[in-house]
């Protein structure tokens, strides 16, 4: 056994170990390669594109057999046309975000964001793996592992640009005219709501993900508060700043620092930070059944947002994690139908 497979060995569970090991080893024989430094080889036309480490990844032209692994990746692909031959499920879902639901349809589960199912994986024989910051990049033995299936590209990092991270996955799929067309339709999408959104723009917006019994805010680094930025809508002081590309926890005791004239009410699933995969719904009736566990927090009542009811439950899956260019369209989408129907709803 080789040095980097005994690293797998002490890093993973023993049946997992055994086959990336036993796979690997596969991989070897078939490509006649001396050492695990050797990826995958294709026979049909391939081109060089560089990561998000600045790191030149030789993949095919066109790639026919792709697996994301995590929401940007999928939300990016789905975007530019493309049907995945597998995919993660959502963070503390057993399925894809919900947001990305009718899209996908039934495309192949084959792990979730932080545990790739590797035997899955290998039987679909993808021509092209997609990762970010938000799965399995920080897991160097896994990544090598992945590599070893198809190239794997590693295409943004949590908490930056999603415009940045989709442009390499389109070019990973050479397809960076149809990425071109997708951001030019959505920054008319952007230009078009932010124009209707003018009585709301002396107001401030807060960004909330329940979970558990707690509450976590949603900061200007992640789609939701970068779609905010781009609509004109004011953050509360605490919350008009970047963050560690997650959410930020708040204790119940300062429950006021979620506090704002409007808040995006979300969940994600019911899992926390000490569960992170408890599974579950993540859409906005979830976010009806979150809202009145919070109710029960003392305090919380008591929120300017909550008194004035302005409260508005909202998809936690698309507004809460990450995502793509869909996932910004929607939260776009949402600001326009979701705060003019909650002023309806006003006595």
């Amino acid at each position: 056994m080789t040095k980097q497979m005994t690293i797998y060995s002490r890093m993973l569970p023993r049946p997992l170990a055994l086959f990336i090991a036993l796979f690997i080893s596969s991989v070897l024989v078939a490509c006649g390669a001396p050492s695990t430094d050797s990826g995958p080889t294709s026979s049909g036309a391939t081109r060089v594109v560089q990561d998000a480490d600045g790191i030149d990844v030789i993949v095919p032209e066109h790639p026919e057999k792709v697996v994301t692994f995590s929401e940007p990746t999928l939300d990016a692909v789905l975007a530019l046309g493309v049907r995945p031959a597998g995919t993660v499920a959502g963070r503390g879902l057993t399925t894809v975000p919900a947001y990305l639901q009718e899209a996908a349809g039934d495309v192949p589960i084959v792990g979730s964001v932080g545990q790739p199912n590797f035997e899955a994986i290998g039987a679909l024989e993808p021509d092209l793996i997609l990762v970010d910051g938000t799965s399995v990049n920080n897991n160097p033995d896994v990544m090598e592992a992945l590599a070893q299936i198809a190239p794997t590209v590693m295409a943004g990092y949590a908490g930056g640009d999603w415009r940045k991270n989709f442009a390499i996955v389109a070019d990973a799929l050479n397809r960076n005219d149809e990425g071109e067309k997708v951001l030019q339709d959505h920054d008319q999408h952007v230009a078009e709501v932010s124009a209707r959104l003018e009585p709301f723009k002396d107001k401030t917006f807060s960004i909330v993900r329940w979970q558990g019994s707690g509450a976590s805010l949603i900061l200007k680094e992640l789609p939701a508060g970068q779609s905010l930025e781009e609509l004109g809508l004011k953050r509360p002081a605490n919350q008009d700043k970047f963050g560690g590309g997650h959410s930020e926890p708040v204790s119940n005791e300062n429950l006021g620092e979620i506090d704002a004239d409007y808040m995006f009410f979300g969940t994600l699933g019911g899992s926390s930070v000490a569960n992170p995969n408890a599974g579950g719904n993540a859409d906005a009736n979830a976010a009806d059944v979150s809202l009145e566990d919070a109710k029960k927090v003392p305090g919380f009542e008591q929120l300017n947002a909550v008194r004035s009811n302005h409260v508005i439950p909202v998809e936690g899956s698309a507004w809460t994690s990450t995502g793509g260019p869909l996932l910004a369209q929607k939260i776009v989408s949402d600001v326009d139908a979701l705060l003019v129907q909650n002023e309806a709803m006003q006595p």
